[in-house]
């Protein structure tokens, strides 16, 4: 009988991660990862097919017996890859691209929500900048201004003054910031609280919820600085109790699968709901149709069950909530990014010293924004470049260890967050 040949599409940490754990099952075949980065070759093949190129990866998967393809990127779920890969039969695990609409329009999530009755921020979708400024004179900040479409989890801008909301607008509709994505804005209330990443696996039958994560978007400490697409993650969230979690699933999760059903876009694959815990309880900030990049790499860690074995369940829609098990204990992710990110950064920067940081017990390093130079060997090719994964008994132990492998690895320009979980941690002692 032949071993399994799995292909993920994306070249992040979180393909990295997975290719990783989907290594461990010995009925594994070929990993093919496209277009992956220097990390994947560690487990697969790399294949330079562009994300949204989506004929010439079901041509690929046809050609080299392909039989699960999973989808890291949200780019290629906009493509319509599973439409395709469906009509040709191949077997896929994410949502068509009506479905993934969720993730690639704001205005799309925010009619969801609506209709589904969950609670989100107030919000005002605009075409025109000259509609969007005039309506922003009239209203308090701060706000959230935010592209419509898909921006690399850089399309959200926290403006805590009019003045500042108007240069955002400004940015994203005229300057062109996020390309076409930002033809269209939504204009949100601010939140406060704390964030949590809620991902359920998602079937036509059945969903089933994982333990919550903490991501954090900010670049710089004190959630200062622009967004971006994570920079540190960890799982489980101390202060996250069973009846919060009971809140979550029947008051967010339950409601918005059930209404995606209603409204003829079944959702299927991985869904992503960026909360914030608010005084009054959680609302959701955005909802993504695969998983997280820094979350993929955490859950990995912590995920007992074997990950291919869970992936096939979901798309032979034979989930079963009470087998999918975890790793006891805490996971973490560091994200070590080029300077200046997420604006302008250099790429071709020698990275050294990677083994000190595997030789700390506990530790994983994958990669994201990586590849091999023609004479220097490792080198930047991204904005979030290395991800320090760490696993311990408690959550101080194991952002310890992480923290302990970051600083062994040196690239010109490295930076990373270095209050990872305070907030948490502040909480769980109250």
């Amino acid at each position: 009988m032949r071993n399994t040949n799995i292909m993920f599409v994306g070249g992040g940490g979180r393909e990295d991660s997975m290719a990783w754990k989907a290594r461990q099952n010995s009925e594994v075949g070929e990993i093919f990862i496209t277009p992956g980065n220097a990390g994947t070759k560690q487990y697969g093949k790399n294949v330079s097919i562009a994300v949204t190129d989506v004929e010439k990866l079901a041509d690929f998967a046809e050609e080299n017996k392909v039989d699960l393809t999973i989808v890291g990127q949200e780019d290629a779920l906009a493509a319509g890859i599973v439409n395709l890969f469906r009509a040709r039969g191949l077997r896929i695990f994410g949502p068509t691209r009506e479905a993934a609409k969720i993730e690639t329009s704001k205005a799309f999530f925010h009619e969801v929500m609506a209709r589904a009755g969950v609670p989100t921020a107030h919000s005002q979708v605009f075409t025109d900048h000259l509609s969007a400024l005039a309506w922003m004179r009239i209203h308090k900040a701060p706000v959230v201004v935010k592209a419509d479409g898909l921006a690399a989890g850089k399309g959200a801008v926290i403006c805590k003054t009019v003045q500042e909301a108007e240069r955002a607008i400004a940015s994203i509709m005229i300057m062109k910031a996020h390309g076409d994505a930002g033809k269209t804005i939504v204009i949100e209330e601010f939140l406060e609280g704390q964030e949590l990443s809620v991902h359920t696996l998602c079937t036509p039958s059945e969903f089933y919820v994982f333990p919550v994560a903490q991501d954090h978007k900010p670049a710089l400490e004190g959630d200062k600085g622009e967004m971006t697409g994570g920079m540190g993650t960890f799982s489980p969230v101390p202060w996250v109790t069973a009846e919060m979690m009971h809140e979550i699933r029947e008051r967010i999760v339950r409601p918005t699968v059930e209404e995606m059903k209603k409204s003829s876009v079944p959702f299927e694959g991985l869904m992503y709901h960026g909360l914030m815990m608010t005084s009054t309880g959680p609302k959701v900030l955005e909802i993504n149709a695969r998983f997280g990049d820094t979350e993929a790499q955490t859950f990995m860690r912590k995920l007992k069950t074997d990950f291919v074995d869970l992936i096939n369940s979901c798309v032979d829609d034979k989930l079963d909530p009470l087998k999918v098990d975890w790793n006891p204990g805490f996971a973490a992710t560091i994200v070590l990014a080029s300077g200046g990110y997420p604006g302008k950064y250099a790429k071709g920067v020698p990275i050294y010293d990677i083994e000190d940081a595997l030789n700390v017990p506990g530790v994983m390093v994958f990669h994201a924004g990586t590849t091999y130079g023609l004479d220097s060997g490792l080198e930047t090719s991204g904005g979030r470049v290395l991800n320090i994964s760490a696993t311990g008994r408690t959550l101080t132990d194991a952002l310890r260890i992480a923290y302990q492998a970051a600083d062994c690895i040196k690239f010109e320009g490295k930076f990373y967050r270095r209050d990872i979980g305070r907030k948490s941690l502040s909480v769980a002692l109250e």
